[in-house]
């Protein structure tokens, strides 16, 4: 069968999988590709996006953090506000429309902070889908709201106790059950990494992000943004953001990957950001940057958000980079703290701790910028989910 999509994003990408997978990700190419060119499932899926999911989320102006700062004007893209309290919704109800258009019943999924699990635990419970979710135990630990609501949308949550026990270690036995059911299983990734189409395929139902900004930026500010700045541990919100402004030139592109405990200390999750870790390899089906050990071992990585925990970046980014179309830098744990609370007191907005990565670059950018520039800052989860995260490391701190 031909090729529908292009598979790599230049040396980037590709299908690394074992044979076993390969029907599966073909099937679930041509799905896809059916899909987009069929009126019926856009419609279907725009309707969704509008009566389940909530969308347009708003765009709001920021304005006491704003004068606060005394530089360019910050605008958050309200993510939190979807359904759900992510942007993984709409990846996660894009994705289990394909599994009922290919006659599957059952969905795998892998979560880090849980907001994905919840994502496809909601998705299925709305279209019947059979549902078994992956997490680490030191994330279930951290995460435990998400947990409990999994649970309530009839998933099943699966405790992953090898290696690491964080996102990395999930999505290994969320592919090992993906190839052991692969006849009646789809497994439902939630980032835009793993083997082709599944990099596109997200990016493409995460667009709607960057569309709406887009749209929205030019019709409530008159112009578009300076910068936009979005978290990437995946790249999931990131890609979606970033898709509605990469072909104008004159706005930049921020990924901010997690510094956890500073680069010099080993224990982070910046994959650009660590030159003696970072270096190109093949994970979880994928030729992207990884962080590695010196003798090629998958390195383990830490951050206070367990959505950005991961060792590897989407291949679109590692692309982006490497055509200098985006940049990107990290943000500690402590800064991206001080951006969780310093959101809160400004804004009355309690973001995720993962969207406070980039709220802490904002931090960072705007003080120097000047007060008719505008950054974007794309706000792609609430912070429910962390309060006994921050109640422990405030407390340390």
């Amino acid at each position: 069968m031909p090729t529908l999509l292009p598979p790599k994003f230049g040396p980037y990408g590709g299908q690394f999988v074992p044979e076993t997978l390969m029907p599966a990700l073909i099937e679930l190419e041509a799905a896809f590709v059916s899909a987009q060119n069929d009126p019926e499932f856009q419609r279907t899926f725009d309707k969704l996006m509008a009566s389940f999911v909530g969308r347009p989320t708003p765009l709001t102006y920021a304005k006491r953090l704003s004068e606060q700062l005394g530089g360019a004007q910050i605008y958050l893209k309200r993510e939190d506000l979807a359904h759900t309290g992510a942007h993984k919704i709409n990846n996660a109800l894009g994705q289990a429309l394909l599994v009922k258009r290919m006659g599957k019943h059952r969905i795998v999924a892998e979560t880090g902070a849980g907001q994905h699990g919840v994502a496809s635990a909601t998705a299925a419970a709305l279209l019947g889908l059979e549902c078994v979710v992956y997490m680490g135990t030191v994330d279930i630990a951290r995460q435990e709201p998400n947990v409990f609501r999994m649970k309530l949308l009839g998933a099943t949550v699966r405790p992953v106790t090898s290696g690491t026990q964080t996102l990395k270690d999930a999505i290994n036995e969320a592919i090992r059950d993906w190839v052991t059911n692969v006849r009646d299983t789809h497994y439902l990734l939630g980032s835009a990494l793993g083997p082709h189409p599944y990099p596109t395929m997200v990016r493409t139902f995460q667009s709607v992000i960057g569309r709406e900004a887009r749209e929205q930026m030019l019709a409530e500010v008159g112009r578009l943004p300076d910068t936009v700045i979005a978290c990437v541990g995946g790249g999931s919100n990131a890609i979606g953001v970033f898709s509605g402004f990469v072909d104008d030139a004159e706005v930049e592109l921020i990924g901010v990957e997690a510094g956890g405990s500073g680069i010099a200390s080993g224990k982070h999750a910046a994959r650009f950001g660590d030159p003696s870790k970072a270096r190109v390899g093949v994970i979880h089906g994928t030729r992207t940057y990884v962080l590695q050990t010196e003798d090629g071992q998958i390195a383990e990585t830490h951050s206070v958000s367990a959505g950005l925990d991961y060792a590897a970046v989407g291949p679109e980014h590692a692309q982006l980079r490497d055509m200098e179309r985006a940049f990107y830098t990290s943000a500690t744990d402590r800064e991206a703290l001080a951006g969780f609370q310093t959101l809160c007191r400004t804004e009355g907005i309690i973001p995720a701790l993962e969207s406070s990565h980039a709220v802490a670059e904002a931090l960072k950018r705007a003080p120097g910028m000047r007060k008719d520039q505008v950054i974007l800052v794309n706000l792609s989860g609430r912070g429910d989910k962390d309060l006994n995260t921050v109640i422990k490391e405030l407390g340390q701190l």
